[in-house]
C-alpha cells in the first residue's frame, strides 16, 4: 500500500493459498529458480542467459516513477538510488516520485504515452496491475525472477500477489509482473503518554482494546485519530474490523472464490465504524480530514490510537520518539492467533517499452536484495522479506514491534489482502460506501448490497471469460 495500497485476485485451477508471508519459515515455500512463470521471458527477443551488466549498457537515463513520498521509504530509496549510480557511473536515475493518489491517477497515462517510464511501481489487483498487462503495458520478469534468484528470495505467497494469467484476465496466478520492497500491515499505533495519562495499558485482547475506547473518551481523549479525505484510509479501518470477524471468508472472496461482500461480516464491520463515528470514538468531520493532517495531529498527541500501515512508522517516530508504540490488531483472546489487512508494497515493474530492459532488471534486484533489506530496516522501514538489520533491532522499540508483529501474523497466516484488489471498480465503489457509512447516510445493509453488487456484476464476467477460453491441452 509502501503507502496505501489497493488490488484483488481472481484464481483459476491455481490457487492462492496462504497470503502475503514472510521470514524464514515461510521462504521454504518458495519455488526453484525460472520454474514458475509458464516459460515466459523478459522483454527482448529471447531468455537472457546471464545476469545483466548494466556498466556494458553504455550511458543510460533510467526513468522510474514511484509512490515513496514519506520520509523512511523515501529515504532508503533515495540511498539506494545513489549507491546503484556509484556502482554504474554510465547511468542516471530519474525519479519521478507522487503521491499513492497522484500516481495512480496518473501512471496509465505516462506508460501508454509516447515517451514511459521504465520501471513503475503498480498497484497489485484488477485496477492498475490487470488492466496494464491486459494493455500490454507490462513486460514479464519470469526470466528474470530466474537469473536473480527471485523465486527463492521471496516466498511464492508474495510472487503469487504480482502475477496475472497469460490471457490477462486473473490476478494472483501466472506471469510474474513486479517484485516488492516492502512488506506492510494495517496495525494500531498508539501515544504511550495519552494511554498512560487515561489510565489504560497497551491492550492484549480485541476486547481489552474495544473497552479502552470508551475509558479515553470519558477522560476527555480522542480515542482513535482518523482523516477519510483521501478515502483510502477507510479501507484499511474498515478492513480491521471485518477481519477480526471473518478472516477466512473475507480472503476467499477477494480472492474471487468466496460468498461475495452481502455477509453478516460486512455489515457487522460497517455497522461497528458507524457506532464508533457516533459515539465520538473517531474525529468530528472525519470525511473532510487529510490523512497526513490526521498523522500530524496523532502526532501531536491528539488521539490515543492511530489505525494505519507500517509505512507511516518512520514519519510518526520522527515526531513522538519514544512517545509512540504499535501493535498488530489484538485477537480475540490474549495469545490468540493475530489478523488483519495487509500485504506488500506496491510492485516495481518494468515497461514493456522501456528503452533499457536490462538495466532496468538489474535496479529492481538491487532495491529488493539483502543489502536493501538492511537499508530499508535502518530506515525504519519493514522489508517484504526482512534480513540481518532486521535481527539486531532491539524488541522493546517501536521497530521492534513492528518486526515482531510482521513475523506473527507470517507464522499465524494472518494477513487478509486489500479489500480494493477485489475488482476494477472496487475501490472507487467500497471509499465512496465508507464515506456514506461514516457520514450516516449509508445503512449497513446498504453499504454491503452496494459492495456486492459490483463484485457480482464481476464475478459473473470472469465467469463468462473462463467459459468463452478453451482449456489448454494436456501434455502427452
Amino acid at each position: 500500500m509502501g503507502f496505501p495500497r489497493t488490488g484483488a485476485r481472481r484464481v483459476r485451477r491455481r490457487a492462492v493459498t496462504a497470503l502475503l508471508t514472510a521470514g524464514v519459515a515461510l521462504l521454504a515455500s518458495a519455488c526453484v529458480p525460472g520454474t514458475d512463470g509458464s516459460q515466459a521471458y523478459g522483454p527482448g527477443n529471447g531468455p537472457a542467459v546471464a545476469v545483466p551488466d548494466p556498466a556494458k549498457a553504455g550511458k543510460v537515463t533510467l526513468t522510474v516513477w514511484d509512490q515513496e513520498i514519506r520520509g523512511g521509504t523515501n529515504g532508503e530509496l533515495e540511498q539506494l538510488n545513489k549507491e546503484f549510480e556509484r556502482k554504474y557511473p554510465n547511468v542516471k536515475i530519474k525519479r519521478v516520485a507522487r503521491s499513492f493518489n497522484d500516481l495512480k491517477t496518473t501512471l496509465k497515462l505516462a506508460v501508454s504515452g509516447n515517451n514511459p517510464p521504465d520501471v513503475i511501481q503498480a498497484n497489485q489487483g484488477y485496477p492498475d496491475m490487470v488492466s496494464f498487462v491486459r494493455a500490454g503495458l507490462l513486460a514479464p520478469l519470469d526470466n528474470y525472477a530466474g537469473i536473480y534468484a527471485w523465486n527463492t528470495r521471496y516466498p511464492n505467497t508474495l510472487l503469487n500477489l504480482n502475477r496475472v494469467s497469460a490471457d490477462g484476465t486473473d490476478f494472483g496466478t501466472g506471469r510474474l509482473y513486479g517484485i516488492s520492497q516492502t512488506g506492510e500491515y494495517i496495525g494500531i499505533y498508539y501515544n504511550k503518554d495519552v494511554l498512560a495519562k487515561a489510565g489504560v495499558e497497551p491492550p492484549k485482547t480485541w476486547g481489552e482494546f474495544t473497552a479502552s475506547l470508551a475509558r479515553l473518551k470519558d477522560r476527555g481523549k480522542l480515542p482513535i485519530q482518523f482523516g477519510n479525505l483521501d478515502k483510502y484510509p477507510a479501507i484499511h479501518t474498515f478492513g480491521v474490523l471485518q477481519g477480526q470477524l471473518a478472516a477466512t471468508e473475507v480472503r476467499d472472496t477477494v480472492l474471487g472464490r468466496g460468498t461475495g461482500f452481502d455477509t453478516a461480516a460486512t455489515k457487522d464491520a460497517a455497522a461497528t465504524l458507524a457506532d464508533w463515528t457516533k459515539r465520538g470514538y473517531l474525529p468530528k468531520g472525519a470525511n473532510g480530514l487529510g490523512y497526513d493532517d490526521a498523522a500530524k495531529k496523532f502526532s501531536a498527541g491528539d488521539g490515543g490510537y492511530l489505525v494505519t500501515g507500517t509505512w507511516l512508522l518512520a514519519d510518526l517516530k520522527k515526531g513522538m520518539g519514544d512517545k509512540l508504540g504499535m501493535m498488530v490488531p489484538p485477537p480475540a483472546s490474549a495469545g490468540g492467533a493475530p489478523v488483519t489487512t495487509g500485504g506488500q508494497g506496491l510492485a516495481w515493474s518494468i515497461t514493456s517499452r522501456s528503452k533499457h530492459p536490462e538495466v532496468a532488471a538489474a535496479y529492481l534486484d538491487f532495491i529488493t536484495n539483502r543489502h536493501a533489506a538492511d537499508v530499508m530496516t535502518e530506515h525504519g522501514v519493514l522489508p517484504a522479506v526482512p534480513g540481518t538489520a532486521a535481527e539486531r533491532v532491539a524488541p522493546d522499540t517501536v521497530d521492534g514491534q513492528m518486526i515482531a508483529g510482521w513475523k506473527r501474523l507470517s507464522a499465524a497466516d494472518g494477513l487478509v489482502p486489500y479489500l480494493d484488489y477485489s475488482t476494477p471498480t472496487f475501490f472507487d465503489t467500497i471509499t465512496a460506501g465508507l464515506q456514506g457509512v461514516i457520514s450516516g447516510k449509508t445503512s449497513p445493509g446498504d453499504f454491503a448490497a452496494t459492495l456486492q453488487t459490483d463484485y457480482g456484476a464481476f464475478m459473473k464476467k470472469q465467469r463468462e471469460r473462463h467459459a468463452a477460453t478453451p482449456a489448454p491441452a494436456e501434455p502427452k
